[in-house]
C-alpha cells in the first residue's frame, strides 16, 4: 500500500459563524491509499475545539505511515489511534479501497438499501435581524438547524420563526447555556415549537441534565465521541449525534449507532463543515435516523468532484465515483 496526504481548504458561503467565532474557509486532511491500482479516499477536518489542527492531525497519520502501508486492517486500526480525525480519514480510506478491491458496493458490505435523505439547513449564529432574513431566505426547507451562543438566543428563535412559520426547527446551543438559561429558555421554546437542543450545556458539565426535565429531546454532541461515552449519556440525554470525524470514522460509528439503538437512544448523524467526501460515509450511517444534518456541502462556494446531488430539499445518495 501507498499513503499520500493532502490538504483542502474549502471556501464557505459568506461567513459561518457558530459561538467559537467565524469562518470564511475549512480546512480539511485527506488521505489516500493505493494498492495495485486501485484508490481509497477519506477525508477528516480537524476541530479546534478538541485540540486539533491540520498540522496535529497530518502529523498523527504520518506517525502510523509505515503501518498502514504495510496492510493495517481496520480493526487494528481503532487500536492504533484514539477516536478522532485522524483516524477517521484512515478508516473511510480503507473502507473506500476494500469496496474497490471487492467490487462491490459499501451498501452491499453493510446490508442496507440507499434512499435519499432529507437533511438540516444550518442558519449561522448572527443577530436576531439577520438570522430572520436568512430563515426568510430558507424558509422552503423543511428542517432548519440554528446556532446558537447565549445571550440573545430567545430573540434570535423567536426571529427565526418569523422568518420561516412552517419549517421544524432544531437548535445548536453550542455549550453555552447555563441552568438558569436552560429553565428560562424551556417554556419558550415550547411556544416556538422547537423540536430538539443540541448540546445546551458543557461537555463534563451536563450532569444537571439528569435531573432537568425534558420536555424537548436534548441531544449530546460534545458529549458523545464513541461507544464509551454512552454510560454517561443515558439518563441525562435523549438523543446523540454521531459526528465521523469523533467516532473516529465509520467503523466505530455504526458500532456507536447500533449500541445507542439498542439502549434507547434517538439518532441524528452530523458533520463537520466539509466536502461531499466527508458527507458519503455519514449519509450511510444515516439511513433510517431521526435527524440528518449533512448540509456542509451547501454551506460551500465549490464542492469536491462527483459530489452529492440536493434536489427538491432531498439528499440523493453518492454515486461511486465519490466514495464506497
Amino acid at each position: 500500500m501507498k499513503l499520500t496526504l493532502s490538504q483542502n481548504s474549502w471556501p464557505i458561503r459568506g461567513s459561518f459563524t457558530i459561538s467559537r467565532g467565524s469562518k470564511t474557509h475549512v480546512d480539511t486532511v485527506v488521505v489516500q491509499i493505493d494498492k495495485d491500482g486501485l484508490s481509497g479516499r477519506g477525508e477528516c477536518v480537524p476541530y479546534s475545539r478538541y485540540g486539533e489542527s491540520i498540522e496535529s492531525v497530518s502529523a498523527e497519520i504520518e506517525s502510523v505511515a509505515t503501518l498502514i502501508e504495510a496492510g493495517i486492517s481496520r480493526p487494528a486500526l481503532q487500536e492504533l489511534l484514539p477516536a478522532a480525525a485522524a483516524r477517521n480519514a484512515i478508516d473511510c480510506a480503507l473502507w473506500d479501497l476494500e469496496c474497490k478491491q471487492s467490487d462491490c458496493t459499501v451498501w452491499e458490505k453493510v446490508g442496507v438499501n440507499p434512499g435519499s435523505l432529507e437533511t438540516a439547513f444550518t442558519l449561522s449564529l448572527d443577530s436576531p435581524e439577520n438570522m430572520e432574513a436568512a430563515a426568510k431566505q430558507n424558509a422552503f426547507r423543511p428542517l432548519l438547524k440554528v446556532k446558537l451562543g447565549g445571550g440573545e438566543d430567545l430573540d434570535r428563535l423567536r426571529a427565526v420563526r418569523r422568518g420561516a412559520p412552517m419549517a421544524k426547527i432544531i437548535v445548536d446551543a453550542n455549550e453555552a447555556w447555563t441552568p438558569e438559561l436552560y429553565k428560562m429558555m424551556i417554556p419558550e421554546l415550547l411556544m416556538l415549537d422547537i423540536a430538539m437542543i443540541e448540546q445546551p450545556f458543557p461537555a463534563g458539565k451536563d450532569d444537571v441534565l439528569a435531573d432537568l426535565p425534558r420536555p424537548i429531546p436534548i441531544c449530546a454532541d460534545e458529549s458523545c465521541h464513541d461507544r464509551k461515552s454512552l454510560d454517561r449519556i443515558i439518563g441525562r440525554y435523549d438523543m446523540i449525534n454521531i459526528k465521523i470525524d469523533k467516532t473516529g470514522g465509520l467503523t466505530e460509528a455504526l458500532l456507536l449507532k447500533k449500541e445507542a439503538e439498542n439502549r434507547g437512544l434517538k439518532i441524528m448523524i452530523g458533520c463537520m463543515l466539509s466536502s461531499s467526501l466527508s458527507m458519503a460515509p455519514a449519509f450511510v450511517l444515516g439511513q433510517g435516523v431521526d435527524i440528518v444534518d449533512l448540509d456542509g456541502p451547501l454551506l460551500l462556494e465549490n464542492d469536491i468532484e462527483n459530489g452529492f446531488d440536493f434536489r427538491d430539499n432531498q439528499m440523493l445518495p453518492f454515486e461511486r465515483q465519490l466514495w464506497g
